[in-house]
């Protein structure tokens, strides 16, 4: 096992853009090699040791690779980006973009995590043990799916447009979601929790199961009697029939529709 620990110098209010540290590119490297990466930090390169502490245990595969991130990186974007194996703790908040393309090993953040987490992920898994921001699990302007494998579980309450885009893979929220979850779904399915506002609009395909209120159901749902899932009992919906879509949508309540 390989565990490198890296640990922020000290509160930057310019951002870093921290795409190169993933297993796949850690994994072997010695603490000087690994000091030496290059990071974006605003708009010029620098090694990672000018703003991180860096510590390295051993020396093994990308698999057995595990990067252990100590201190508040709300303002360190891209961790994890593209990464295909091993294993990322976060110990603190993240900034944007955490796992977008990932497409295997798992991520655990202790702390909360900005827009885009997850984004048109491939595979692996991401654990949030906070909040999360806009677009988790979603896709980017213009790309024909979000996230299309894998899964992300969310331990407190997402923004608006919760798996955008969505083609597979499955997103569970433990609490509440804002506007719109689920739109122009393709795939995949959606557990939330808590309430949410306006589920599934434009929805073509996947399943979308909310457990707590649902406010303003769109009048492109059509109602089609009850289904039981692991022992509760839900109204069941299909749409968005608006685009002739295919998915499910249940729910416990809806305060209108």
């Amino acid at each position: 096992m390989q565990i490198i620990t890296l640990s922020l110098k000290a509160q930057n209010k310019i951002p870093i853009v921290a795409d190169t540290v993933n297993p796949d590119n850690f994994a072997g490297k010695t603490e000087d090699e690994i000091k030496a990466v290059q990071v974006w930090y605003g708009n010029m390169q620098c090694p990672l040791s000018e703003l991180f502490n860096v510590k390295v245990e051993g020396k093994d595969s990308a698999e057995n690779t595990k990067i252990v991130i100590n201190g508040d990186a709300s303002r360190v974007k891209r961790i994890a980006q593209g990464m295909s194996t091993g294993e990322i703790e976060i110990n603190g908040n993240v900034d944007m973009h955490c796992g977008s393309n990932m497409k295997g090993g798992k991520i655990t953040i202790n702390g909360d995590a900005d827009s885009w987490l997850g984004c048109e992920m491939k595979g692996g898994e991401i654990v949030l043990n906070g909040n999360g921001g806009y677009y988790v699990g979603g896709g980017y302007r213009g790309e024909a799916c979000g996230m299309k494998g894998g899964k992300i579980t969310v331990n407190g309450n997402v923004r608006d447009f919760l798996g955008e885009h969505m083609c597979g893979g499955e997103i569970h929220v433990l609490g509440n979601a804002g506007l719109l979850p689920a739109i122009l779904n393709n795939g995949g399915t959606i557990i939330i929790e808590g309430s949410t506002e306006m589920p599934a609009s434009e929805m073509k395909k996947g399943t979308v199961i909310i457990k707590g209120k649902v406010k303003d159901l769109l009048p492109s749902y059509v109602e089609e009697g009850t289904e039981e899932v692991d022992g509760v009992l839900y109204q069941r919906f299909a749409g968005d029939v608006n685009v002739s879509g295919k998915g499910m949508l249940l729910m416990k309540q809806c305060e209108s529709h």
